[in-house]
């Protein structure tokens, strides 16, 4: 019996404990359920919560999904747009709390909010946000860019005034012209920048802000420097005078005569090109010592015009001639009488003065033009040019595209140094051109540091030549020639400038190899076939000059191929492609210069090729562009 009770008991504890097990496992399931539950809850909130706009220290917080439906009705809110990793954000947020709280407090109150720029991409690109923190107060919904101190007396007062509510945007800075005023404007204007603008496009919007400060600011000068914009798709009468293809072109105009415009497309930038732009083209000298330092140790030729005074006719003259010439060259004038006697010169002459360490025996140290009332601009203008490099110059990377521009120009590579202890080597290897070049007047010369042309002379496949001097011909249409590499002495020079000159050197291109099978319906062109292909005269040439890591030329090629396959039919139009990365374009005229970059080459005009500028690059766009310009295009064509 004992042993029945005692398995009773047992059994009992066991039923027990299953139960109470049992009622835990029940008790902990409907906790992970309501957990569940709870977390499915707090999800549906999260998403709902992105709708609804939370504050953080005072301040609202904005987003895509809840910036438009929170500013209907309002009058005036100030927006920060930031980046949670910019520094200048961090740095400032403290201070856009007590903004916010001081703007709580107004009568009525005017909400602060920020945005996550990094987030809330669609808002951000909506205002056009592009650096952090920025900061905008809208006005019913329209911004109004702040730019002045990041401080809470500054932006308290400038929200403060715009959301008084007789306020308006004040007028544009920028003048708005048309064929109405468009001539009158400009032919009046000392100088005025002139911005010829398409509506669509991307670079004209970003410019826009920008665009509008500097007019601002410029404005507030004495005298003031006006800028000006034209909507170039209405007013395209004006576009095509001034020979408007791309958007946004800018364009200098004085007294009515348009110049380039080479400046920044930023505020600080324009305003300060336009500022040495609005100032005179040349320099007054007064003491000799100035002109006698620039002689001595000046890198470049030395530009006087020396004149009885202001009123002189030739002094005008010479004032327009540089005007056109002011980013190319440094000119100079004196009304000292010392000045012209160190020139040897007379009022009314224009010297160009060589520096002392490009006089040679093979020709006169200084030019001189007189300038008369019947010179001509663009004579004064020719004189600069002719005369500004010495028969042996010094080309640099600062000078090489301004002052070695012209064709053939035989280059000659060393440690080119005319510091105090290397100047007499330096001076020993130029003396050697100086004995061929003056034999050879119709080409251009120079000496050039083989560190500064690195990258040129492996291009000519010189970098490895053992030599102490190199030399190379750039030669028109980008031709490249090298000279073999042996010990260099002015009869090696002489006989290789002679051999170029009879037509017996072969040109240095840069080629992958010729494809073998080159019946695609787009043509792939490599160095050493550009002249047999591009510039074949029998036909019409569409090129496209790619890279193979650009993400725009994968995008373009579907269109590009699909353009092929639609002409392949006219015998006399060829769609191209170059990999301008592994080959080297042969002519000047095709510059690339970004990627892809397309030219159009007529069978009548190869050197005058047509670049393709337009947005549209579909096989529509693309059509339409060869249609207006095909000189041999049938009118039967293959369709897709």
């Amino acid at each position: 019996m004992r042993k029945v009770a005692l398995l009773l008991i047992v059994l009992l504890g066991v039923v027990h404990f299953a139960t109470v097990s049992r009622c835990e496992d029940d008790v902990a399931e409907n906790k992970e359920t309501t957990d569940d539950e709870d977390s499915d809850s707090e999800d549906e909130e999260d998403e709902d919560d992105d709708t609804e706009v939370k504050e953080e220290n005072g301040v609202l917080v904005l987003n895509d999904n809840n910036f438009d439906t929170f500013m209907e009705g309002k009058d005036t809110v100030l927006v920060e747009f930031y980046a949670p990793w910019c520094g200048h954000c961090k740095q400032f947020a403290p201070e856009y709390e007590k903004i916010a709280q001081t703007l709580k407090e107004n009568d009525p109150p005017i909400p602060v909010a920020k945005v996550d720029a990094t987030v809330a991409s669609q808002v951000a690109s909506k205002f056009e946000v592009s650096g952090y923190p920025t900061i905008k107060i809208l006005k019913n919904g329209q911004p109004v860019d702040y730019d002045g101190d990041r401080t809470e007396k500054a932006i308290v007062e400038r929200v403060k005034e715009v959301a008084q509510p007789d306020w308006k945007p004040p007028p544009e800075a920028t003048l708005v012209l048309t064929k109405d005023n468009f001539d009158e404007t400009v032919n009046n204007a000392d100088i005025i920048l002139v911005e010829f603008y398409a509506p669509w496009c991307g670079h004209c919007k970003r410019l826009a802000p920008e665009y509008e400060k500097a007019a601002k600011e410029l404005s507030q000068r004495t005298p003031p420097i006006p800028l000006a914009k034209v909507d170039a798709t209405v007013e395209d009468e004006i576009a095509s005078r001034f020979e408007v293809t791309g958007y946004p072109t800018l364009k200098i105009f004085r007294k009515g005569k348009m110049f380039d415009y080479n400046g920044p497309r930023e505020k600080y930038g324009i305003v300060e090109y336009m500022g040495e732009q609005a100032g005179p083209p040349s320099k007054q000298v007064q003491a000799v010592k100035q002109v006698q330092e620039l002689i001595k140790d000046g890198d470049d030729a030395v530009i006087v015009g020396v004149f009885a005074d202001e009123q002189d006719a030739a002094y005008e003259i010479y004032i327009e001639a540089c005007n056109a010439l002011r980013e190319d060259f440094t000119f100079r004038h004196s009304f000292s009488p010392e000045v012209s006697k160190l020139l040897k010169a007379t009022p009314g002459q224009v010297v160009i003065a060589q520096p002392e360490k490009f006089h040679s025996k093979y020709e006169p140290s200084s030019h001189a033009l007189t300038v008369k009332e019947s010179t001509t601009v663009s004579e004064v203008q020719e004189f600069f040019k002719k005369h500004m490099i010495p028969l042996v110059g010094h080309r640099k990377p600062s000078n090489g595209d301004k002052r070695y521009n012209k064709r053939p120009l035989v280059v000659v590579y060393y440690g080119v140094d005319f510091s105090f202890d290397y100047r007499k080597t330096t001076q020993f290897w130029r003396s050697k051109v100086l004995e061929v070049a003056k034999d050879f007047p119709e080409y251009t010369f120079a000496i050039a540091d083989e560190e500064d042309y690195a990258e040129e002379l492996k291009s000519l496949g010189l970098s490895e030549s053992g030599e102490e001097v190199n030399v190379g011909i750039m030669a028109d249409g980008g031709k490249k020639f090298a000279m073999e590499p042996e010990e260099f002495d002015s009869e090696v020079l002489s006989d290789f400038v002679r051999a170029f000159k009879k037509g017996k050197l072969k040109p240095i291109i840069k080629s992958q190899p010729v494809p073998k099978n080159n019946k695609g319906p787009v043509k792939v062109v490599v160095g050493k076939t550009f002249d047999d292909i591009v510039m074949d005269t029998k036909k019409d040439v569409l090129i496209e000059f790619y890279a193979p890591w650009c993400g725009h030329c994968k995008k373009l090629e579907p269109d590009y191929i699909a353009l092929g396959k639609k002409y392949k039919g006219e015998k006399n139009l060829v769609i191209a492609k170059m990999d301008a990365t592994a080959n080297d374009v042969p002519n000047e005229s095709y510059k690339v210069e970004g990627f892809p970059t397309i030219y159009f080459a007529p069978s009548n005009s190869k050197q005058s090729p047509i670049k393709f500028e337009g947005g549209d690059r579909t096989v529509e766009g693309f059509s339409k562009f060869l249609e207006e310009h095909a000189t041999k295009l049938s009118q039967k064509r293959d369709e897709l």
